[in-house]
């Protein structure tokens, strides 16, 4: 079967005292969802699921309305700040050189409720089960940047579960999983849908 793990569109940003920040997408953010359904249109995509997250969710739309699908809502492919109070788009932290940003660098885990390998062991679980129950098919995932991480980082072998690259807006990773339990990483960060739109992928490029 095909897997295709989808970053979400740009959020907004979002700072809240108290409470879940969980923004939506930002206008940029669902054109990038448009494009990208445009781009898939014309793939036989099996079943789309999506994170319970505004911004996944929101994501998943176009294409699920372009395929005339529903979306199917996974609650363990959630982000890891799933509950957090603020949502800054990394681009802006890295413009403004903020102490989030340096953390992220050095690498820092700033949210308790789960460790970096609780959070990865729950992302493969939640993907793997897909896979099983979708054998022969082509899906469609639309998730977060840390949840792309953890998967794909568990396909290479690599031991920190925290990343070690950046997914742009909308990109898509594609995955073969056999039914012997081999998976191979077919693309990774395929934008081809926003090139020329000039719309934000990702931290260094504009389409």
């Amino acid at each position: 079967m095909e897997l295709l793990l989808i970053r979400h569109g740009l959020p907004e940003r979002r700072e809240l005292e108290s409470g879940v920040a969980d923004p939506e997408l930002s206008e940029a953010g669902h054109a990038q969802a448009q494009h990208l359904a445009n781009y898939l249109g014309d793939e036989q995509l099996d079943a789309i699921y999506a994170s319970p997250l505004r911004r996944a969710y929101q994501t998943a739309q176009p294409l699920a309305k372009a395929l005339g699908q529903s979306i199917s809502v996974v609650d363990d492919i959630a982000e890891w700040d799933r509950h957090s109070n603020e949502y800054v788009p990394v681009e802006e932290l890295r413009a403004a050189n903020d102490p989030r940003w340096q953390a992220m660098l050095r690498g820092e885990w700033t949210v308790h409720e789960e460790s970096p390998a609780d959070f990865r062991a729950r992302v493969v679980a939640a993907v793997e089960a897909l896979i099983v129950a979708h054998s022969g098919h082509r899906i469609a995932v639309v998730c977060h940047g840390g949840v792309i991480n953890g998967y794909l980082g568990h396909i290479l072998g690599l031991e920190n579960p925290q990343g070690f690259f950046y997914p742009n807006y909308t990109s898509i990773h594609r995955v073969a999983a056999a039914r012997s339990g081999e998976r191979s990483i077919v693309t990774v960060n395929e934008t081809s849908h926003l090139r020329r739109t000039g719309l934000p992928m990702g931290l260094f490029q504009e389409g």
